[in-house]
């Protein structure tokens, strides 16, 4: 990289607007949508899509409630044409469904667009030419009256074949193709030519588009010059304004957003942002971003898995994982930081009847769009108490105490540390019954046992427990089941121990669940163990987690 870069490159000039409006605007609806995945997002990929697979493709926009969509060139492409004409004669296109088609400004050009179009019902025709000095000068060598003439012309073709044509619903879309670089007043003097040509009105209906086609600025530029030319557009009222942003300089979706705040009134782009380059303005985004401040998007994600594999196999590109919305780690949280805050805002929605979405560190509803909240917490090495506890809780109903959660912990990073892998919830449960042997697996199983008061108050206990050398018999007596089992142990194996915490609760809502108990105990030396037991009798699991709790290899079990 070169060490002044100005030698090399000029910024753009922003353009003067000091008394813009859009910044104290806010967003309140949806804009129309218009999907380019089947023509600019295809025309992008190293290997275009076939017809099966534009076919694919189709019906999921529809699903998705896609009403415009851009489904070819067919001047440029015979797959393309023939897409348009299957699409035609096999009926494939609901009623309240526009089909747009893209042609240059070359009269042979139109001649087949239009061909590719008979038969339609709804159909815009979406004319582009560049307009911008750059073009002017280096790519078409014309004069800015020459490049209005050509817009002026081919427009006039297009009203003519329109006209002659009157069984299908047409509507005519015009691009100054490089409006974000052309200069303001010929990007209004070429719409308005070529808008006095088409006369739009509720029964000529007419879009002018006005890209980002290359990204050259921030996006507030883009929307001083949308609102610029929104400002002064003497038929502003008969046309709606639409813009398709590119993502050079990774904004598409900023500038969409406040293009939309300028005067915009539809947006243009692909499923995930697919297109030339760094691609077009996502719409899933633009889509969800709405829908994450309330607004209907009129677009429907509801299962973003679906349309993410779909997209995957008509595009041959994968969805970057951290995709916002749609990639496979979109809402999936490491860190223990955000695991322990998520853990926490799950409680509490618990807690309330509010259907209101406050949520740390999740912006939507993972299962507004078909996600299921197993991946919201993974651990690994860089995850804290909360995130395996997380997954514990979830997939088999345990609440750990807390102080329970940082003793696992501890295991769980010392196991991620030393092999570097993300820990799977199998491989987590593994660890958590080899610590604390909540199961029949456990080295020391209850097989029965019997209690009963005495006149004195306290609690006389005969258990039998198995282990490996054999069936072993504890009797003890002390002020509850636990303090007469602690008692039992001490007093069979001169083992000194004292129970330092206990908490229980049920696996389930109804009176036959399952209940699950925790106990902590410490021995000599300061040393402290869990034990954690799982049975229809909650006294039963409290006697095994006392049992799991104990240390292994204790000479006084043989």
């Amino acid at each position: 990289m070169l060490p002044n870069p100005a030698q090399k490159y000029a910024a753009y000039a922003p353009l003067p607007l000091p008394d813009r409006q859009w910044p104290d605007k806010t967003l309140t609806r949806a804009p129309r949508w218009l999907s380019t995945d089947l023509r600019d997002g295809n025309q992008a990929l190293a290997e275009p899509m076939d017809i099966p697979r534009k076919l694919r493709f189709w019906e999921q926009l529809l699903a998705c409630g896609f009403k415009e969509i851009e489904v070819a060139f067919p001047s440029a492409s015979e797959t393309d044409f023939q897409f348009v004409r299957q699409l035609i004669e096999e009926q494939r296109i609901p009623d309240d469904v526009t089909i747009q088609v893209l042609t240059q400004a070359r009269s042979d050009l139109i001649e087949r667009t239009f061909a590719a179009l008979d038969g339609a019902k709804n159909a815009t025709v979406h004319l582009y030419n560049a307009t911008a000095p750059l073009f002017r000068k280096l790519v078409f060598r014309q004069s800015k009256e020459e490049i209005v003439q050509l817009a002026v012309s081919a427009t006039r073709q297009i009203r003519t074949l329109c006209e002659a044509n009157p069984n299908t619903r047409w509507n005519y879309e015009y691009s100054p193709e490089t409006f974000c670089f052309t200069e303001p007043e010929f990007a209004l003097q070429i719409c308005e030519a070529v808008a006095d040509v088409w006369q739009p009105s509720a029964a000529r209906p007419m879009i002018i588009n006005l890209p980002a086609t290359v990204e050259v600025n921030t996006p507030n530029v883009y929307a001083d010059q949308i609102e610029y030319f929104c400002r002064h557009f003497t038929r502003r009222h008969d046309v709606c304004i639409s813009v398709h942003p590119h993502n050079d300089r990774g904004c598409g979706v900023a500038s969409a957003e406040l293009a939309l705040l300028a005067g915009a009134d539809r947006v243009e782009g692909c499923l995930f942002g697919n297109g030339e380059r760094t691609g077009n303005v996502c719409l899933v985004t633009l889509a969800m971003n709405l829908y994450s401040q309330g607004i209907a998007p009129e677009l429907d994600f509801s299962d973003m898995k679906q349309v993410v594999e779909l997209v995957e196999q008509c595009n041959q590109l994968p969805v970057h994982p951290r995709h916002p919305y749609a990639g496979k780690l979109a809402f999936t949280a490491f860190s223990g930081s955000h695991q322990d805050a998520i853990k926490k805002g799950f409680h509490a929605r618990e807690q309330t009847d509010s259907p209101r979405w406050e949520m740390p560190y999740l912006p939507v509803d993972p299962e507004d769009i078909g996600c299921s909240y197993e991946a919201v917490i993974r651990v690994n090495s860089q995850s804290g108490k909360s995130g395996a506890a997380w997954m514990l809780e979830q997939n088999h109903g345990l609440v750990l105490p807390r102080a329970l959660q940082q003793d696992f912990s501890r295991h769980v990073q010392a196991q991620t540390d030393r092999e570097g892998n993300e820990m799977t919830l199998s491989a987590l449960w593994q660890l958590f019954r080899d610590l604390y042997g909540p199961y029949p697996l456990a080295p020391r199983q209850l097989l029965d046992y019997r209690s009963e008061s005495q006149p004195d108050g306290e609690l006389q206990l005969s258990a039998r427990v198995q282990t490996a050398e054999g069936i072993v018999t504890l009797q003890g007596t002390g002020n509850g089941l636990l303090s007469a089992a602690a008692a039992a142990i001490a007093s069979r194996f001169k083992m000194t121990l004292a129970i330092e915490d206990y908490h229980e609760h049920t696996l389930g809502r109804c009176s036959e669940s399952r209940s699950a108990a925790y106990i902590r105990c410490s021995f000599k030396q300061g040393v402290s163990r869990w034990g954690t037991g799982i049975d229809n009798d909650v006294s039963r699991a409290s006697l095994q987690a006392l049992l799991n709790a104990l240390p292994d290899g204790d000479a006084g079990w043989k």
